[in-house]
């Protein structure tokens, strides 16, 4: 039987190994897919340990460490220097299925990041979310709080820095929120939410002001818990068409089981998966 895994540090409770059984198994096949809880100072100690899996998934505080694990690096793992799927064999190659899963998902909820793209927050999976935009074509506003600009204008250092004739451009969000007039009443064809604003056990709450969503189409809300944020909610009733972070979840471990086995599955048993992962949470 193949083995598999997720590394991380604390694990808590996760999804990753219902997804992956669940893509396995559509496959036609079983295998043994485990949490591996390792703490930031003993991950090179573990990499023997990890040379025994077919591959694996890789999670906080390990997508930067592991790098010292690859022998190569993907386009998208060496751009963000970021790893979250490794698969073993005569190369042990490290992939960033995080840039998969977003991209698929914007794909998925029928809009474009070669659009006009309003991205609240820019760290972490954002700054991945902002590159990917510019990357596309899109004509990029990062929404950032006051202490967050410095960080803001780094990211927008290293786009012009890909492409010099990206269009991007960083506002403040204001003390009171993210209003129309901080944003000079722009109309966006997407609003992306990067930042934590909404999750759960905080759920009464916005990254915005509920007007910004008059002058948005799409809305992608990174947040998985809650199934249905107050973001998202809120721009269903006011005629946009919304997601949640779930389908990221769920494509970015599709393109691990495409890396791993060469892997293909209909739409319909996506869309079933990402369904139920969504009735857990």
């Amino acid at each position: 039987m193949r083995k598999f895994c997720l590394i991380g540090h604390p694990l808590g409770h996760s999804l990753s190994p219902q997804i992956h059984t669940r893509l396995f198994e559509l496959s036609g096949e079983k295998v043994e897919y485990t949490l591996k809880d390792i703490a930031p100072e003993d991950l090179k100690n573990k990499f023997g340990f990890l040379s025994e899996f077919d591959g694996f998934n890789i999670t906080i505080p390990h997508k930067v460490g592991i790098i010292g694990y690859c022998d190569e690096l993907s386009e998208g793992a060496e751009r963000y220097k970021s790893v979250n799927c490794v698969k073993n064999g005569e190369k042990k190659i490290g992939y960033n299925t995080d840039c998969i899963g977003f991209t698929k998902s914007i794909e998925l909820l029928g809009a474009s990041l070669g659009s006009k793209v309003l991205l609240i927050g820019c760290g972490g999976v954002g700054r991945m979310m902002a590159i990917e935009t510019a990357l596309e074509g899109g004509e990029l506003t990062i929404a950032a709080l006051e202490n967050d600009l410095p960080l803001a204008a780094n990211v927008i250092g290293e786009i012009q820095a890909m492409k010099p004739t990206a269009k991007v451009k960083a506002v403040k969000i204001p003390d009171d929120g993210l209003s129309n007039a901080a944003l000079g009443d722009e109309k966006f064809d997407l609003l992306v939410n990067a930042c934590p604003v909404g999750m759960f056990p905080k759920i009464d709450r916005m990254p915005c002001l509920p007007e910004v969503l008059d002058n948005v189409k799409f809305v992608f809300d990174a947040i998985y818990n809650p199934k249905e944020t107050l973001l998202a909610k809120t721009a269903r009733e006011k005629g946009c068409k919304a997601m949640t972070g779930m389908a990221m979840l769920v494509l970015q471990a599709v393109a691990a089981h495409e890396i791993w086995d060469g892997a293909e599955y209909r739409k319909e048993d996506i869309d079933k998966l990402i369904e139920d992962m969504e009735a857990l949470v």
